[in-house]
């Protein structure tokens, strides 16, 4: 089935760039010129993926993101001019699942792009059986559900990532390195420290299960296998 990628974006000329690589590489892509437009364009169709822009006329990215996240665990990329860390920490504490600052190379975006769209196909092909649960946590692997002591919880495409891969891992010591290269592959050129904003939201999320995860300092984060 044709993916489809929401592309928010008021340059008109870089927008039509992106949507260019898109099509050609068989998406179906939409198209918004401020955040108002996107934000329609999202409830009114079955979107794979987000590209989005920070500075929007009408409603501004962020703001685009945080509705988003209300109701959607679709991926976000997000696009910015802007270079300042808290910028960046700030769009992954909002939810988003990717960060790319301008210029940047179109390939690049798509191939980021590949990756999350690869990586949440091949979770939702897997058996419809499969469940990885400790502690009160129940994750549905291929309908990406969780349950907390028997309520549901809405995670972003990445906290549900690195849950999964800490579950996987209990006990052990999960770098963040390798938190990295499982979510965002080599290409990655971020920071270290926004997995600490992903864990810090996962942790919020988790409520009284958050202890279990525990930080390893200077190292990485593992899941208390004494509990």
């Amino acid at each position: 089935m044709t993916k489809t990628i929401l592309v928010v974006e008021d340059e008109p000329i870089l927008r039509e760039i992106i949507k260019d690589y898109f099509v050609n590489e068989g998406y179906m892509v939409l198209e918004a010129s401020d955040g108002k437009e996107g934000l329609t364009l999202f409830q009114d169709n079955q979107v794979d993926l987000i590209v989005l822009d920070i500075m929007l006329p009408e409603v501004d990215g962020w703001s685009v993101c945080r509705r988003i996240r209300k109701t959607s665990d679709v991926p976000i990329i997000m696009l910015t001019a802007r270079v300042d860390e808290d910028d960046t920490l700030l769009g992954f504490e909002l939810g988003a699942d990717d960060y790319v600052t301008k210029p940047y190379s179109p390939p690049v975006l798509l191939a980021r792009a590949k990756r999350l769209l690869d990586s949440r196909a091949t979770k939702t092909t897997e058996s419809s059986e499969e469940t990885v649960a400790y502690n009160g946590i129940r994750m549905h692997i291929p309908s990406r559900t969780i349950t907390v002591d028997g309520e549901n919880s809405n995670l972003t495409y990445t906290e549900f990532e690195i849950l999964h891969y800490l579950m996987l891992n209990k006990g052990i010591v999960v770098t963040r390195e390798q938190l990295i290269m499982k979510i965002w592959g080599y290409e990655y050129a971020g920071d270290e420290r926004t997995i600490n904003t992903h864990i810090r939201n996962l942790r919020c999320k988790l409520g009284n299960k958050s202890k279990m995860i525990s930080t390893v300092v200077r190292t990485g984060y593992k899941i208390d296998a004494s509990l």
